[in-house]
C-alpha cells in the first residue's frame, strides 16, 4: 500500500509539472505562458519598458509588472535567493533582454544568478517583481524594507524612486 500511494504521489506531481510546464503560448497574450512566467519571475518577452504611474514614469515587464531594485545588491551581481527570491522574484530571461518603449537599451543587461539564471538588470541594477502585486501598475513593494535592506521602483535613468507610495483608497462596503 505505501509503494503505491507513493506511485501515485509522483505520477501527480509528474502531471502537474508537465501540464504547467508543457502549455505554451508564445504570443504573450497573457495565455498560460504568461501565467507561468508571472509565477516565476520571467516576463514571457524579457521586455522592459517605462509606464506612467502616482510614482512618476517606473520600469514594468512586459505584462505592466512594476519592476525593484534591492538596495542591498551592491553591484550587478543579485544576492536575492531562497524566501527573499520567493517574495521578490528575480526578472529572468533565456535570451538578450528587450527595450521597450521610454527605455534605454544601453543600459539593459543580464546577470548569472547563483542557480544559473540570467536575471535582466538596469543601469547595473538586478531587477525583481514583487509578489504582493498582483496587477499591472501595483507599487505595493515601495519602500519596504524586507530581507535586510529596503526596496524602491526604478526610474527609466535606473534610479532608484523614493517617494512613498499613494495611500490606498478606502473601500466602499456599502456603507457599513
Amino acid at each position: 500500500m505505501r509503494n503505491r500511494a507513493g506511485t501515485t504521489a509522483a505520477v501527480t506531481v509528474g502531471l502537474l509539472a508537465a501540464v504547467l510546464g508543457g502549455c505554451s503560448d508564445d504570443s504573450g497574450s497573457g495565455g498560460t505562458a504568461s501565467s507561468a512566467a508571472s509565477a516565476s519571475g520571467s516576463p514571457a518577452s524579457g521586455t522592459v519598458a517605462a509606464a506612467s504611474s502616482p510614482l512618476g514614469t517606473i520600469l514594468v515587464d512586459d505584462e505592466g509588472r512594476t519592476l525593484y531594485l534591492w538596495e542591498a545588491d551592491t553591484s550587478s551581481k543579485s544576492t536575492c535567493n531562497g524566501d527573499c527570491a520567493t517574495a521578490w522574484p528575480p526578472v529572468t530571461v533565456t535570451g538578450k533582454p528587450v527595450a521597450g518603449k521610454g527605455v534605454k537599451a544601453s543600459l539593459l543587461g543580464t546577470t548569472t544568478r547563483d542557480d544559473g539564471r540570467k536575471e535582466i538588470t538596469y543601469n547595473g541594477h538586478p531587477l525583481y517583481r514583487y509578489a504582493g502585486d498582483t496587477n499591472a501598475g501595483d507599487t505595493n513593494g515601495q519602500g519596504s524594507n524586507g530581507f535586510g535592506a529596503a526596496w524602491y521602483v526604478l526610474d527609466t535613468a535606473g534610479n532608484k524612486i523614493t517617494k512613498a507610495p499613494p495611500s490606498p483608497s478606502p473601500s466602499n462596503n456599502g456603507g457599513y
